[in-house]
């Protein structure tokens, strides 16, 4: 899974993650039993909330595409994400070109 991939403290306590939004685009049908490769890489860091982009393939092709937008939060509403976990989130950045 990708978020186990982040090596960086994730959270302090009483904070959590928030999924605030998932936009997923089909591109073309996907057919069992062939298996699914999955691609994901932050591509959007703002101040207190990232995007997730992800891509799935079957055969080669793209058959579709997601962004899930992430927010940090506590009891009282969204937080800044922290130097270290911005620093990992660089690290898994998409790879554009």
């Amino acid at each position: 899974m990708f978020n186990h991939s982040i090596m960086a403290q994730r959270r302090s306590d009483g904070q959590r993650w928030l999924i605030a939004a998932v936009d997923i685009n089909y591109i073309a049908e996907a057919h069992f039993p062939e298996g699914v490769a999955i691609a994901s890489g932050i591509s959007r860091i703002g101040n207190s909330s990232w995007d997730i982009a992800s891509a799935a393939f079957q055969g080669g092709a793209c058959k579709a595409t997601c962004i899930t937008t992430i927010v940090l939060t506590e009891k009282n509403g969204a937080v800044p994400i922290g130097d270290e976990l911005r620093q990992e989130f660089e690290h898994l950045g998409v790879k554009r070109g």
